[in-house]
């Protein structure tokens, strides 16, 4: 538990370390876990404001990830709720007030919110102590709520939230709204682009990027533990990855509408045009700035690699297109990359991005049902795709089942 000196100092410090993450998924985790570790609570949720709806966007509870096997993760439904008094979360937006509950299980019947009960009866949890806080942002315009549930003392037994807990919280969730505000600005940007994409190419969706990003970071993140990283640096790379994963195919904006909406299968000629996205969306990145800038410019230039060799663009200079010394074919054209040559980031988004590819509908083909997808990764293993990160895969798929259903494609 932190003390009282511990939190003071933590608040010092807490718009820096949340201004380092850019990534909104990976910051509304990181929130929920200090605000957490700051109240010493056993669960939590965050929800975002969409509208008149709150979107539950992200939860974490301690005793449910309990009963679960080492290395898996809790799968939760997303949902939303209105704005208005009738639940707790929805009371907290409404009115801008926070809530301390200390039992949920015995809210006074004239208070006009109420406590669903689904979700305990759902999984047998109990739920009691609830400290919910409204996300302002500067202009005070609600963004959305963070929802603390069972504080717990020094023995694990759950206790009501102090009315200290209550004032330091709403300290952390000025501090944790500048930077969510900040991290929905900077997924809007990465979003407007990827529209400007989906205008010259439809398959580049948000849905579709958000689901590869999704993808990319848990299968990174087996990846990572298989090799003991801490998890400061597995966070650093998962933040990065997940943004630089979803402009995997920017590129696609500088190729011609003539070849990129053509109807037909392509020509030889048109497919060599049409590879160039993978150099064209690297030179976008190309002035380094930041380990964003890398990250994305290694996605977009490697994405397209296969394990063995057959992919493309190959061992080529970013500026030029045209392969490195030591690296052309008879032809001219240059050599695949392979095996380990291949990025870590590029062998992770290429398996992700195929993965959707033949989970999703699409103008031109139906959705292939689960079974023939997982038979088609299975079969690429060590062809197209490096061999761990398939067996990794396999042992994920529950979570990237519930990934696919959290950004799911509009009708």
């Amino acid at each position: 538990m932190l003390s009282e000196k511990d939190k003071v100092d933590t608040l010092a410090t807490l718009g820096i370390d949340l201004s380092r993450v850019q990534d909104l998924d990976i910051l509304m985790e990181r929130i929920l876990t200090e605000a957490r570790r700051f109240v010493n609570a056993d669960a939590g949720s965050i929800y975002i404001r969409e509208k008149d709806l709150l979107h539950f966007s992200y939860t974490q509870n301690d005793t449910l990830q309990q009963r679960l096997a080492d290395g898996e993760k809790l799968i939760y439904s997303t949902f939303h709720i209105p704005i208005n008094e009738e639940s707790i979360a929805g009371y907290v937006a409404a009115t801008g007030k926070p809530l301390n509950l200390p039992d949920v299980y015995s809210i006074d019947p004239a208070c006009p919110y109420h406590f669903g009960k689904g979700f305990d009866k759902k999984t047998r949890y109990t739920t009691r102590s609830v400290l919910t806080i409204p996300l302002e942002n500067h202009n005070n315009d609600i963004i959305g709520i963070l929802q603390i549930i069972n504080a717990e003392d020094e023995a694990k037994d759950v206790i009501a939230f102090s009315q200290n807990d209550e004032k330091m919280m709403l300290h952390f969730a000025s501090i944790a709204a500048v930077a969510l505000e900040r991290a929905q600005m900077t997924r809007a940007i990465l979003l407007r682009m990827i529209r400007m994409a989906e205008m010259r190419d439809p398959k580049e969706t948000g849905a579709h990027v958000n689901r590869v990003g999704g993808y990319a970071v848990e299968l990174y993140e087996k990846w990572a533990k298989r090799r003991n990283l801490n998890q400061k640096e597995i966070d650093k790379h998962r933040d990065v990855l997940r943004m630089a994963a979803m402009l995997h195919d920017v590129g696609k904006i500088a190729i011609s509408d003539l070849i990129l909406k053509k109807p037909s299968r392509f020509n030889e000629e048109e497919y060599e045009i049409m590879k160039q996205h993978t150099v064209l969306g690297a030179q976008l990145f190309s002035d380094l700035q930041s380990d964003f800038d890398e990250a994305a410019g290694q996605v977009a230039l490697n994405h397209h690699e296969r394990w063995d060799g057959e992919g493309y663009p190959g061992h080529v200079d970013v500026q030029t297109g045209i392969a490195l010394a030591g690296f052309e074919q008879s032809d001219g054209r240059p050599v695949g990359k392979k095996t380990d040559e291949i990025p870590l980031y590029g062998r992770i988004v290429a398996l992700a991005d195929v993965y959707d590819a033949l989970s999703s509908a699409r103008v031109y083909k139906e959705a292939w049902d689960e079974s023939e997808v997982l038979a088609k990764i299975e079969e690429e293993s060590g062809r197209h795709f490096d061999p761990e990160l398939v067996e990794i895969f396999f042992s994920s798929v529950d979570v990237l089942r519930a990934v696919q259903q959290r950004y799911r494609d509009e009708n």
